[in-house]
């Protein structure tokens, strides 16, 4: 055999092996490989798009649900606010209420001199009841067919004063002021007021005077106040 004809086989050969070779692919594994990877390819277009679209459609009904979740936990504060808005009503019917005459005793004493006639009195309240209360402003004073109570001394104002039972308020009472026209009386009546300014006092009770007091337009009452001391120095001057 010649060189020539060597190369024409070996070129003969190396074709029937390629076709073999091709063959054996188009039929073997490799093409079935192929032919899932094409179903593989075209099954999740059809059957992941609608997955995704129900997923789409969950996610956005979740947070709706979500949103009226806290909707529906806020009532549960509002109603906490009310409950403490209970506790509340019940702080304020627990507060110290007002002085009743029923709950006090009043007694009404002179400063001075003996021997010389009645101007300057120490008006005394003490608590007789079995609980605290509040004095308010200052005694109302107001004889029968008098045009006006007896005036208060502005400068006296004092906080509203807190009776523990047992415990004792002032207020000092000038009696009158050097005027012409007087009352002659041995009693005084004496009426407690209530939180608010300007308000009807109560019913008034006749507090006994140490003898024979004249009083005129210019008499003068302090407001309640815890000390006898500090009530009589508004009057002691005048």
């Amino acid at each position: 055999m010649t060189r020539e004809n060597k190369v024409i086989g070996k070129v003969a050969a190396a074709a029937v092996l390629g076709a073999l070779l091709l063959a054996s692919t188009g039929c073997g594994p490799g093409g079935a490989d192929a032919s899932g990877d094409s179903k593989t390819s075209e099954q999740p277009s059809a059957t992941n798009s609608p997955k995704t679209g129900a997923t789409g459609e969950t996610a956005s009904a979740k947070p709706g649900e979500a949103s009226a979740k806290p909707g529906g936990g806020s009532a549960k504060p509002s109603g906490g606010s009310g409950n403490a808005g209970g506790a509340a009503g019940k702080g304020d019917g627990a507060a110290i209420a007002a002085c009743g005459v029923g709950d006090v005793a009043f007694s009404a004493a002179s400063a001075d001199e003996k021997g010389v006639p009645v101007r300057h009195l120490l008006l005394t309240v003490t608590n007789t009841g079995n609980k605290k209360c509040n004095l308010y402003e200052y005694p109302y004073l107001r004889f029968p067919n008098a045009r006006e109570p007896i005036a208060v001394i502005k400068d006296s104002k004092d906080a509203p004063v807190t009776l523990a039972p047992g415990e004792k308020a002032y207020a000092a009472l000038l009696a009158n002021g050097g005027h012409m026209d007087t009352y002659d009386t041995n009693t005084v009546p004496l009426a407690l007021q209530g939180p608010n300014p300007g308000g009807k006092p109560g019913d008034p009770v006749n507090v006994t005077l140490p003898g024979q007091v004249a009083f005129d337009d210019g008499a003068r009452v302090t407001y309640w106040i815890p000390a006898s001391g500090l009530a009589l120095r508004f009057i002691m001057s005048s």
